[in-house]
């Protein structure tokens, strides 16, 4: 009598992890309401048009930062920098937005092109492991903001000398709603990223050729594709909008300090890994990805209102990126 009791339940593990591997959107959504309505039983009111609009707001940033690592994990690799890299462009917004708010956003943009460019050359270039390569770049970049900042950890306020530090465009931009509810950052920033990385994915050539490199870069060797000009790119990407995540943060903060962005590393790679995208690279994409940051975001203020520590908050992004890359291995095995 055993043995039929097993075999339905078999089938019903397979069914649902089939159902993970063809329509991962539905259980993401899924879990994304059921974040939301626990949420809303901890702080009742949370599930109300501006409350549901600052957490938009909020994810705006986390989205754009994990919309770098998605291309790159795509291809097969990780950018262990991005946080750095969006801190550094933070830095440079918070020393120079007060002179040439322009001039600020172009300086900020052009440290995100130099590192991911950087980082492109060592990895498709001269074939360094991509994980060893952006770690030795977060210490770089860590080290020359420490020096430019005289050893303070603190960059900056609002105002020095009366003088605003961040251009008031960039904080309106990270801040600022339109109609009421619609987050400005939303709007302007990560709707059109969105946009542009989704239809690029599917239907530029560049697109299907970082799915084919994360899938099998030798046999793109083989078959002709420059795969280090694809991983340049890539990586160059990244770089670009891991500066305006950047933006989005000091925006959003009206301020800049050493460690800004720096703990939104772990959060970033767990959208994308929530979000579908192996680590191995060649399967998933950014629709997921946006789906893994709005989790992560609503779940970070579940936490906030529980009291949980950063530390505490670290081991469960940890967790939980060990747990879904292990379930999606399955998976895939099983397929």
């Amino acid at each position: 009598m055993s043995v039929p009791s097993i075999a339905p339940r078999a089938d019903r593990v397979r069914a649902a992890q089939q159902l993970v591997a063809d329509r991962p959107a539905i259980v993401l959504t899924a879990i994304l309401v059921i974040l939301l309505i626990a949420t809303n039983v901890v702080s009742p009111g949370f599930i109300a048009p501006h409350q549901l609009s600052t957490t938009l707001l909020t994810a705006a940033a986390l989205g754009v930062l994990a919309a770098g690592q998605t291309i790159v994990m795509l291809t097969g690799g990780i950018d262990l920098s991005v946080a750095n890299t969006a801190t550094a462009a933070a830095y440079v917004m918070a020393q120079y937005g007060g002179h040439n708010g322009v001039g600020a956003v172009l300086a900020a943009l052009a440290v995100g092109l130099l590192v991911g460019l950087i980082n492109g050359v060592g990895v498709g270039i001269f074939r360094v492991q991509p994980l060893i390569m952006t770690l030795g770049m977060i210490g770089i970049i860590t080290g020359v903001l420490t020096i430019l900042a005289g050893g303070k950890d603190i960059l900056g306020f609002s105002f020095a000398n009366g003088v605003p530090l961040i251009p008031d465009p960039v904080h309106q931009l990270g801040s600022g709603f339109v109609v009421g509810y619609v987050p400005l950052n939303v709007l302007l920033v990560w709707a059109p990223v969105s946009a542009a990385i989704i239809l690029g994915l599917r239907f530029s050539g560049l697109g299907r050729t970082i799915y084919a490199v994360g899938d099998n870069p030798v046999a793109c060797r083989l078959a002709g594709v420059r795969v280090w000009q694809v991983l340049l790119t890539s990586y160059t990407i990244c770089g670009f909008l891991s500066a305006v995540s950047g933006i989005l943060f000091v925006g959003l903060s009206n301020a800049a300090d050493l460690s800004l962005v720096v703990p939104y590393l772990l959060p970033s790679v767990a959208a994308v890994v929530i979000g579908g995208t192996s680590i191995l690279g060649g399967t998933g994409g950014y629709g997921g990805t946006i789906l893994g940051a709005l989790i992560l975001t609503v779940l970070d203020s579940l936490l906030t209102l529980l009291n949980a520590s950063q530390a505490v908050r670290q081991v469960l992004y940890g967790a939980i990126i060990l747990a879904l890359a292990a379930i999606y291995a399955r998976i895939s095995g099983a397929e």
